[in-house]
């Protein structure tokens, strides 16, 4: 794919001009310079993009399942121009529950499928993309994406910043986005203790890291800021983005400069986790050891590392997934480790122990209906509070978690989709499960992170919002990740112009307000507790006390509520 690509770039480059039009450069095929290589990348619609640069050596042979390592030597020509390979996938658990599914899920966990995708373990690179008319002199503020995907599913090439820099620029405040790939799954976030006394555990967050370094490095080469970047993640991205901000107990610089200056975090911050060598945890390390072939070596851990590609990925993705019945209980997710994450985040919060950085967090309404499609045989509250019990919360009484249970009514009408009574119950506990869900990962628990980060950094400025502009949608409402197309532009509403405006003037300003009026001015959650409510067809301030019986529930046995 690199001699292909090199090749077309050697035909095409007699064919670009370098005369201006409209104030861009007509390069087909911009060219930056790094101390590491020579990157070429393309460029359309006035927005050049640089994609699939390589940020770390390839995890692979003696460093899978290992802390990521910078490049150390010079990578010669790189041509940025197509679609980068996404680290490995795990996009379903096989089972023998149902043979259509199992068979699904088993053809997209084949290393076939996933070539196909272009998934593999050589997979460390990082996106750029940048108005056309940058240049080394323009030193513009700086956007750093992390997706999402439940720590098991994504990629950098899932999203175009074409449209949001196009919005910044015709608002006269132009940017740089950069995305960066992760490793994903069993091979950037396996628990088990044999994994924490390697000092391998959380690679996808060392990984995530080190791209912010070489950002720190490289990105002025490409016009932009180092000292001007704001990170910003959606769902296991988001969390993620908090997880940067409190990675060795709040250490966020480098090279005695800090890494970013303000976060975004839509649906995600401080998810309470066991630590990576949790008995849970050790469940899922023992079945990938045993799946791959590995539980009689010496060393079950080097062994992994062993086996081939094929083998491994079966093995790691032999353990449940985000869309089984297990849900939002994630077999791989950042977990404490004593050092990279020194303790649970919500600690870590209260301790005050992350960046003092401007933050915007948020949520949509029905955050977890996606994740409640699956477990139609959950009928009765006893079987909800079993439910939590097993899968969830192995440290919580019954007792405890009876009390949380009934603190959600056994009424349709009280549960996610809000807002639609008794309509789109797809089973007795559907819409309760999902308001559950949805509040004790998402929503309630960004009013934690809030009031606690009010507590201990009261001058830091935050602002909040809930997404409500699909209301109505049937069975699902305002989804999970529903945000993403209107942020990215993929969708002319009103709530896509007012989130790219209020987030292109916070990325360059630290303020989502501009002050022209245009819009209703968006003010910080600590001075009424209000949020910023995107609607459909408008965008109003509400306060940010609903559900406050549950909130109060979840506080009161929030040390038990670990994942």
């Amino acid at each position: 794919m690199l001699i292909r690509s090199l090749t077309l770039v050697a035909c095409l480059l007699p064919l670009t001009a370098s005369t201006p039009t409209s104030g861009h450069k007509r390069d087909l095929f911009p060219t930056v310079v790094l101390p590491h290589a020579t990157v070429i990348g393309s460029s359309t619609l006035g927005i050049d993009s640089f994609k699939g640069i390589p940020y770390a050596q390839p995890p692979v042979g003696a460093l899978r399942l290992k802390p990521p390592q910078p490049i150390t030597s010079n990578l010669g020509m790189l041509a940025a121009v197509e679609i980068p390979r996404g680290c490995p996938q795990f996009y379903s658990q096989a089972n023998t529950s149902a043979l259509p599914a199992s068979v699904l899920a088993t053809l997209l966990n084949t290393p076939l499928f996933q070539q196909i995708q272009d998934s593999g373990e050589d997979c460390l690179t990082i996106n750029v993309q940048r108005p056309s008319s940058a240049s080394p002199a323009s030193k513009l503020p700086v956007l750093f994406w992390i997706f999402g995907g439940g720590f098991e599913t994504g990629a950098t090439q899932e999203h175009d910043a074409t449209n949001l820099i196009s919005t910044s620029i015709s608002l006269g405040k132009p940017i740089i986005y950069v995305a960066v790939n992760y490793r994903l799954g069993g091979f950037g976030f396996l628990p088990g203790s044999e994994v924490l006394a390697d000092g391998s555990s959380n690679l996808g967050l060392l990984d995530q890291r080190l791209g912010l370094q070489w950002v720190a490095d490289n990105i002025a080469a490409f016009g932009g800021d180092p000292t001007k970047l704001t990170i910003w993640g959606q769902s296991s991205g988001s969390i993620s983005v908090f997880d940067q901000m409190a990675l060795y107990g709040g250490e966020y610089t480098y090279k005695n400069a800090p890494l970013f200056r303000a976060a975004i975090m839509d649906s995600g911050s401080i998810v309470p986790a066991d630590p990576v060598d949790c008995p849970k945890g050790q469940v899922v390390y023992d079945q990938v050891v045993a799946a791959a072939g590995c539980s009689t070596a010496s060393d079950t851990l080097a062994c992994l590392r062993t086996v081939d590609y094929a083998t491994f990925l079966t093995a790691a993705n032999s353990v449940p997934a985000l869309f089984s019945y297990g849900s939002l209980a994630l077999s791989y997710t950042s977990r404490p480790d004593g050092i990279v994450l020194p303790l649970s985040p919500e600690l870590l919060a209260t301790r005050g122990q992350y960046a003092p950085v401007p933050f915007i967090i948020g949520d949509q309404e029905d955050e977890g209906t996606l994740f409640s499609l699956m477990q139609s045989n959950i009928s009765t509250s006893a079987e909800v509070v079993q439910y939590l019990s097993t899968y969830y919360f192995n440290d919580a009484s019954l007792e405890n978690l009876t009390a949380l249970v009934a603190a959600y009514p056994d009424n349709p009408s009280a549960g996610s989709p809000f807002n639609t009574g008794a309509m789109y119950d797809l089973y007795p506990q559907y819409k309760r499960l999902a308001a559950l869900i949805g509040d004790l990962v998402f929503t309630l628990r960004r009013r934690v992170f809030l009031a606690i980060a009010t507590c201990v950094k009261p001058d830091v400025p935050a602002y909040s919002y809930l997404g409500s502009y699909l209301a109505g949608t049937p069975v699902v409402g305002t989804f999970h990740g529903s945000d993403i197309l209107a942020i990215y532009g993929s969708q002319p509403t009103v709530a896509s112009l007012s989130l790219q405006t209020y987030y292109i003037n916070f990325i360059t300003g630290l303020d989502p307000n501009d002050g022209t009026g245009l819009l209703p001015t968006w003010p910080l959650w600590k001075t009424k507790k209000q949020l910023l409510n995107f609607q459909s067809l408008a965008n109003v301030l509400i306060p940010d006390t609903f559900r406050d019986a549950q909130y109060q529930q979840i506080l009161s046995m929030d040390s038990t509520l670990r994942f």
